[in-house]
């Protein structure tokens, strides 16, 4: 099992690379959200992968981060998702937006994906929503909800959510306080005001 590449970056396009590690070029085959965070050609690159191999196919598919490679075999745990669907998964939404879509079953936002339709979506919930630990739905549920550049809302918003207040509560008491939030405010401090009656 090839578990990561590291080498130097030959081609890039948002759906492949290929990869010279010491003199063997290897085609990969990658998430736009992998894409984005590439270096140019002619780079040093390393990829986490997952090496999918049948009896008529031996394929690689490359990651960036930890996080894209377990949502991506999460994926493909999902009966009916292959490892090209579960690509096309992470292509059309971000980590944070599957986790929070599956963990709140937003099934129409699931099947918005190219490639998923209103069953898939569905097994997707079902199959993947007690895969997520807490500590993850939660993270993804709340920055979600955040929209919001700034982590300290997030983090405020999660910590409302962990307090037993439903997302779309927590998200509107930090945005009723978001006036009185100055760049020195801490994220305690924004939990206060938000709890404040």
């Amino acid at each position: 099992m090839i578990t990561f590449l590291e080498g130097r970056l030959v081609e890039k396009d948002p759906t492949r690379v290929v990869l010279n590690v010491q003199g063997v070029g290897y085609e990969v085959f990658i998430p736009l959200s992998s894409y984005d965070r590439l270096p140019a050609p002619g780079e040093p690159a390393r990829l986490l992968t997952y090496d999918h191999v049948r009896e008529d196919l031996h394929a690689l598919y490359g990651f960036m981060t930890e996080d894209e490679r377990r949502l991506f075999l999460l994926l493909m745990s999902v009966s009916g998702i292959g490892p090209r669907l579960a690509l096309t998964a992470l292509s059309g939404l971000s980590v944070r937006d599957l986790k929070a879509a599956v963990a709140q079953g937003d099934i129409k936002r699931l099947s918005s994906i190219s490639g998923i339709g209103k069953k898939t979506a569905e097994r997707m919930v079902v199959e993947l929503r007690d895969k997520l630990t807490a500590g993850e739905a939660l993270e993804a549920v709340a920055g979600a909800a955040a929209g919001e550049p700034d982590a300290r809302l997030r983090d405020a918003i999660l910590a409302l959510v962990s307090l037993g207040y439903k997302q779309a509560d927590a998200q509107k008491r930090v945005r009723d306080v978001l006036p009185g939030v100055g760049p020195k405010t801490t994220v305690e401090e924004i939990v206060r005001k938000a709890l404040a009656p």
